[in-house]
């Protein structure tokens, strides 16, 4: 088999609400969809969910590599992953997001190639992931309300809490959700390098309280040394690294470092499923757990991280809930999984079984 054209258009995922974490707001996400075909007739599908601000590229970047990318890519095999990854490093340096489209549409031609959906051809056996939903950054009272719907309405059963803006309405947030759900809900906060070293030692005991079970992320990305030290303050509360984790290298030095007890592995950070295994497998080696997390994707990439999940015994948890809040009516992608609350169930068509309108 081998691969004969290399094609992709640009789409913009809007949100209706804009999305506010400790960085910014996120109000639309301009997407790549990339299609490879082949010799055989088999189709692949791809796509890159670029965010300047986490993997330095934008939707115009993106374009730019795959254009250099693709006349290195025609007539080769494309079930040779690793040597068409070895391709990219040699002609490219990070662009993550841009690897990650090429990857999965590689996985996708070889899962519909075998037969087989992609959960399955990564060591899968049941399809079924449960999800979370999460709760941008807002008036405390609007959170809970939030939270309130999500768990009772919509039957999600793990919060994830956007915080990292200011500590006592972070705590104050926090108190007010637990009060609105209940303590059989999960809940996770997620800081976006939004504490100082300081500021995450004066949540963790006010969070601990309030049962949540993990922070994610809460100093900035470089700062490895500091995130070691917080996790010998955390005194039961367990600490996760997300901006800090790209590639396989990141995990490795992460976890060498005792810097974390989760990895978030996000597929358009590592530059697809092929190195989140890697990142995967390191966490295992090390007793860690990963989750998988996701930027403003389509089903097409999101069916690609709940797949990792499915898959993986260390991927105990799944962030996959982004396309939830996306106006999805003229973006033209369908299938991957259906979902019932927050149980969601993998197609078992061969690849994704995502349907793309081009």
């Amino acid at each position: 088999m081998k691969i004969t054209d290399i094609t992709f258009e640009k789409i913009r995922i809007r949100l209706p609400v804009p999305f506010k974490v400790a960085f910014g707001e996120i109000c639309h996400s301009d997407n790549i969809i990339v299609k490879i075909t082949t010799d055989e007739g088999i189709i692949g599908y791809g796509e890159a969910a670029p965010i300047a601000f986490v993997t330095g590229e934008t939707a115009e970047s993106v374009i730019s590599v795959l254009k250099l990318l693709k006349p290195c890519l025609i007539g080769r095999n494309p079930l040779a992953i690793d040597v068409i990854h070895n391709i990219i490093t040699a002609s490219v340096i990070n662009n993550s997001s841009a690897r990650c489209a090429i990857d999965l549409a590689l996985y996708d031609i070889r899962g519909k190639q075998m037969g087989k959906p992609v959960y399955q051809l990564l060591g899968g056996d049941d399809g079924l992931v449960q999800n979370d939903i999460t709760i941008g950054i807002a008036n405390p009272e609007e959170m809970a309300r939030s939270a309130k719907i999500n768990t009772t309405m919509q039957g999600y059963r793990i919060l994830k809490v956007k915080a990292g803006l200011d500590v006592k309405e972070d705590i104050r947030a926090l108190t007010l959700i637990r009060e609105a759900v209940g303590d059989s809900i999960r809940i996770r906060v997620d800081a976006n390098q939004g504490y100082s070293v300081s500021e995450a030692i004066s949540v963790m005991e006010p969070f601990k309280a309030l049962g949540v079970e993990a922070i994610e992320q809460c100093l900035p990305y470089w700062d490895i040394e500091g995130a070691v030290y917080l996790r010998g303050k955390a005194n039961g509360i367990k600490l996760m690294l997300d901006e800090s984790i790209h590639s396989p290298r990141d995990a490795a030095v992460a976890c060498k470092m005792g810097a974390a007890d989760i990895l978030n592995i996000k597929l358009m950070k590592s530059g697809g499923l092929y190195p989140a295994e890697q990142i995967s497998a390191i966490a295992a080696a090390h007793g860690l757990t990963c989750m998988v997390g996701c930027m403003l994707e389509t089903r097409l990439a999101i069916t690609a991280g709940l797949s990792l999940v499915a898959a993986k015994n260390n991927v105990t948890d799944a962030d996959c809930d982004s396309f939830t809040y996306a106006d999805a009516a003229n973006i033209g992608i369908t299938g991957g999984f259906s979902f019932e609350g927050d149980m969601f169930r993998l197609s078992d068509d061969p690849g994704f079984g995502v349907s793309v309108g081009f």
